[in-house]
């Protein structure tokens, strides 16, 4: 492994700059002036305005319609100053309390529950089964899983008759899925932020207060935990959140995803054998590489952001510092820094850019220990025809366009106390090899 640290990143004289990401391979070219536009969360003037409710019921994830999303697995709900995880709600339940986030199965799962059960046998644990039986004990309880499943089979194609034909016990066969599943949703509560006057005035990450976001990433890694536990086939959890239609989401309301997967995939196995041929990669080409090009623009003791180089779409990264290679291991400390700096990513960019949050981390499995960390990527351009054939892409803005659009709106967002504070730009001390994997111990799952 080369020792220069400046290899995959060239300006040439007329400003274009050419990037190569070390760990995927990826060319990016920048070509001069075309990522100049600012950050703007102004309400267009195509924007609609929204009526007030009681209770949201503007798509199938709001609080007014928890009947017409499959059963909960489990939700946060806060009480007084704390907070409280409430499982296995029955139907007749679901109305007692107001959840700030759901955990529910995906209605159609990407690697679906005959997935794990035709290729390994897999059987529903006792209390999964024991919940199952015990949401159809009752009348409603029924009605949901009947309600739910038509729809199912009518997205499916399904006739009418087809649906009338199916027996009780074949639908509720068919909602095992929704109970030993491994595709789930983290839902938001809220569909619109506070004093929303406009559609275009969404709950985003970045509109949470950084405690609600902390309580976010925390739910998500519970959700994480208890996958593992109830699937032992599961080798590694796809995390990521789309954020508007742009970026992929199905709804305009707040929600992660978590797809279990019986592999690492092509990229992980990829980094993990750049991993093994030199263990300190993401401190000399990232972070370290991000500190001597002054792309580094948040820190805190837990964590730190910076803007990640040959990226298609352009992306910040916020890396864990912890020697703690896996998010359900980290410290409730550490958990609060990586959330911290991504809630103050995702609030200075606020919430109308289409982007992707992707999680990354070392598989449970694994020997080698891989930093947790995330990518937030905007999707703010579209691939042309260059791009296919020559796999070379073009990213409207550089790095330093990138960082120098974050800076200021962090500060603004800082000095209005909507983020925490913490080292922004030339504030963050950027010690070299301040991640600390390398020096954990991947054996807790051994």
């Amino acid at each position: 492994m080369s020792s220069n640290l400046f290899e995959n990143y060239t300006k040439m004289p007329d400003g274009t700059i050419k990037q190569v990401n070390i760990f995927t391979g990826t060319e990016v070219w920048t070509v001069p002036g075309r990522g100049n536009k600012p950050i703007e969360n102004v309400i267009p003037k195509t924007a609609k305005k929204i009526e007030k409710q009681t209770k949201e019921a503007h798509c199938n994830f709001c609080e007014a319609n928890y009947l017409n999303t499959p059963p909960e697995k489990a939700r946060l709900v806060k009480k007084g100053n704390s907070y409280e995880i409430l499982k296995n709600l029955r139907a007749d339940n679901l109305f007692d309390t107001t959840a700030l986030f759901r955990r529910i199965p995906n209605l159609f799962e990407i690697v679906t529950y005959d997935y794990w059960v035709k290729n390994y046998s897999y059987v529903m644990s006792q209390d999964v089964l024991a919940h199952k039986n015990d949401y159809i004990s009752t009348t409603k309880g029924i009605e949901h899983i009947v309600n739910i499943v038509n729809l199912k089979l009518k997205i499916a194609g399904k006739s009418d008759d087809e649906i009338k034909k199916c027996s009780l016990e074949q639908k509720l066969s068919f909602s095992d899925s929704f109970f030993g599943g491994a595709h789930e949703l983290i839902i938001a509560g809220k569909h619109f932020k506070q004093d929303a006057q406009y559609d275009v005035e969404l709950k985003s990450s970045g509109e949470m207060t950084p405690d609600e976001h902390f309580q976010y990433f925390v739910f998500t890694i519970e959700a994480m935990k208890d996958m593992f536990m109830q699937n032992r086939y599961i080798r590694y959890i796809s995390v990521f959140q789309n954020w508007l239609a742009n970026a992929g989401a199905s709804f305009d309301h707040l929600h992660k995803q978590l797809v279990a997967i019986d592999e690492w995939g092509v990229a992980l196995e990829m980094e993990m054998e750049l991993y093994r041929e030199n263990p300190n990669i993401y401190n000399e080409k990232a972070v370290n590489f991000a500190g001597y090009h002054n792309l580094v623009f948040a820190e805190n003791e837990h964590a730190v952001a910076f803007v990640e180089i040959g990226h298609r779409f352009p992306t910040i990264a916020i890396y864990s510092k912890s020697p703690n290679a896996m998010p359900q291991d980290h410290t409730k400390e550490e958990i609060r820094g990586m959330s911290d700096i991504v809630h103050a990513c995702h609030t200075a960019m606020g919430s109308q850019i289409a982007c992707n949050e992707e999680w990354f981390y070392s598989p449970i499995d694994a020997r080698e220990n891989i930093p947790w960390h995330i990518l937030i990527k905007w999707r703010t351009n579209n691939p042309a025809g260059f791009e296919g054939g020559t796999k070379i892409y073009v990213n409207p803005i550089s790095p330093e366009e990138l960082r120098d659009k974050m800076v200021p709106r962090l500060f603004e967002m800082k000095n209005k106390k909507k983020i925490v504070e913490f080292p922004i730009a030339f504030e963050c001390p950027c010690k070299p090899n301040s991640l600390k994997y390398i020096n954990g111990k991947k054996n807790k799952h051994e």
